[in-house]
């Protein structure tokens, strides 16, 4: 490095062989985690060593709002995911604010590395759609920082979050089940670690608990929310004995376990009820008995109450209220 010029945070960076976002955050805040002890004591080091002093035209720039939110999903391809991130699109275009959207696949390492490319681009705050029970090191240090985020589809303890109360979904569906006469269930639980898994399940299977059922007459098996998994894990609750209904905590995870049903010559819902979650155009198309999640509405009071937070507000999180949507599947 020349002595003769001010040395450059791309400077020390490419010195360090670290990206410039890392580098410039351990220099606001040493301690703050954005790096191991030792790499933070390297850059603090060299930092000291070259002289290196921050530009405060720069720094005014980077503290500026910018007007963006980031956007972490599983899967974008997902139709519940994609429905809620059109309600956030939506209210955030009625409120000034452009939205940019990417895919963490549910890998903790991908949802870190999307989110430092967020941050890199200067966003105002973060919506996840992935969170997880067993892969909340990043939110909860997002929240030591102080830095604007919130949680939808899936929620968090000690983050605000906007999500369905599939607890009383999962009610809703037991007590359907119970009034047409079925007596030994099935769950498809869906992927573990994520509150739309344990706590449709939960809400499920207290209430056949709270209505007399044996725990042996409820069988559950965890596996994930898409098709293939959906049929994968209902060949595993049919191995023994086919129960007299099905609840799949996914409509996709259902309609796989709609093929395995079928390739056993069980008919539905005759000789097995089945029904799911979220009530997708796939799952009505099928005539699939499913709760009705308010998934674009989710999105548009997630963006909103981000807003809030924007704004130096505390808002509460919210449970938007399901719907039980009947159709043949469990009805005949």
């Amino acid at each position: 490095m020349s002595a003769h010029r001010p040395v450059t945070l791309k400077a020390l960076a490419q010195e360090l062989g670290l990206n410039p976002s890392t580098v410039s955050r351990v220099l606001k805040d040493p301690a703050g985690g954005w790096a191991s002890p030792e790499t933070a004591t390297r850059i603090v080091a060299l930092a000291d060593r070259l002289g290196y002093r921050r530009n405060p035209h720069a720094a005014s720039l980077r503290t500026a709002r910018s007007n963006l939110v980031g956007v972490i999903v599983p899967r974008l391809q997902d139709f519940v995911l994609a429905t809620i991130y059109e309600g956030i699109d939506e209210a955030a275009d009625e409120l000034g604010y452009l939205t940019m959207v990417s895919n963490s696949l549910d890998d903790a390492d991908a949802r870190r590395t999307k989110t430092e490319r967020l941050l890199e681009q200067r966003v105002d705050g973060l919506i996840f759609g992935d969170a997880r029970f067993d892969q909340r090191e990043l939110f909860d240090e997002l929240a030591d920082r102080g830095f604007p985020h919130l949680l939808v589809s899936r929620r968090l303890p000690g983050h605000i979050s906007v999500t369905c109360d599939d607890r009383a979904g999962g009610r809703l569906m037991a007590e359907h089940l119970l009034a047409s006469g079925r007596r030994s269930f099935g769950v498809i639980a869906g992927k573990q670690g994520t509150s739309t898994s344990l706590d449709r399940t939960e809400g499920f299977v207290q209430a056949l608990r709270d209505h007399g059922i044996a725990p042996d007459a409820i069988r559950v098996a965890h596996g994930g929310f898409d098709t293939g998994a959906g049929r994968d894990t209902a060949e595993k609750l049919l191995e023994d004995s086919a129960p007299e209904a099905v609840f799949a905590t996914n409509d996709f995870a259902a309609i796989g376990a709609l093929g395995a049903l079928q390739a056993r010559g069980l008919r539905v819902p005759d000789d097995v009820a089945l029904c799911g979650y979220n009530d997708t155009p796939l799952g009505a198309g099928v005539n699939l008995t499913s709760i009705r999640s308010p998934m674009h509405e989710m999105g548009r009071r997630g963006f909103q109450l981000l807003f809030q937070l924007l704004g130096g507000a505390s808002p509460e999180s919210e449970q938007l209220a399901p719907e039980l949507i009947i159709r043949a599947s469990t009805s005949g």
